[in-house]
């Protein structure tokens, strides 16, 4: 269950550092708050896999599915670059991510 805790938190990561973009600043009103709630249920559900998961594990984990969501979104939907240094560097870190995985012991 834990596992499962961090794979939503790092999606909901993912979202809130999309949201961001849409603040504009926090300046507008319901991007603010969607963004706000969307980062405190990321870090709440992190904070509840981090009880049976490494927490260095845990953050890591989570950091990535939030930065490679946010690339992939970006690429597909922002037009931002998708050359092949920053896929690489992309990939690496998905690499990382599957380590770590495969060395941290089962938990809840």
């Amino acid at each position: 269950m834990a596992w499962l805790y961090l794979f939503v938190a790092g999606l909901l990561e993912c979202g809130w550092a999309i949201g961001v973009k849409y603040t504009d600043g926090f300046t507008r009103p319901l991007p603010t708050v969607l963004t706000l709630v969307t980062a405190l249920l990321s870090i709440w559900m992190l904070a509840q896999a981090a009880k049976t998961i490494p927490v260095g594990t845990a953050y890591a984990v989570w950091a990535a599915i939030g930065i490679v969501g946010a690339v992939i979104i970006g690429v597909t939907f922002l037009g931002e670059q998708a050359d092949a240094l920053r896929l690489f560097f992309l990939a690496l870190i998905v690499v990382g991510v599957v380590g770590l995985k495969l060395v941290t012991p089962a938990a809840g």
